[in-house]
Formats: C-alpha cells, sequence, structure tokens
C-alpha cells in the first residue's frame, strides 16, 4: 500500500467514533517497518507549528478498510 492510499482514508477513533484527522506523514524505522502515522493537527492561518500534530503507533491501528482507518487511541 502506498502513503497516497493511506492519506486519503478517514481516521477515526474506535473509542469515541470521531474523525481524528489526515495523515500527513509516516515514520518509518531501519527495517522498513511503518512504526507510526503523524496526523496533522488543526491549523489556522497564523498556525502552522509541527510540533503539535500527533502521532498515531501503527499498533494502534485497529483495521484500515478501504475508506477508513479505524484507531484504538485516545486523543490528546
Amino acid at each position: 500500500m502506498r502513503l497516497s492510499e493511506l492519506q486519503s482514508k478517514t481516521i477515526i477513533s474506535v473509542v469515541d467514533g470521531k474523525n481524528v484527522g489526515s495523515i500527513i506523514d509516516v515514520d518509518v524505522m531501519m527495517d522498513g517497518h511503518i512504526d507510526s502515522l503523524i496526523i496533522e493537527s488543526g491549523k489556522s492561518l497564523f498556525n502552522f507549528n509541527r510540533d503539535t500534530d500527533t502521532k498515531i503507533l501503527w499498533k494502534d491501528i485497529a483495521k484500515i478498510g478501504e475508506d477508513v482507518i479505524l484507531v484504538n487511541t485516545h486523543r490528546k
């Protein structure tokens, strides 16, 4: 699966059913496996701080479907 395919999917929390955000990047381990998805934080015209982006660990992904990715994690 390509990153562009992941980026087109909606990310939903199985904890509360809310949309978590959009994938903007991935962290890849030295062996080539994906460690985590980087989820874009809410942006405003004056706030482009990448330090507030959220990481979803690969182990916290419950299911990847055709249109959605279900994640088993709490939002901060």
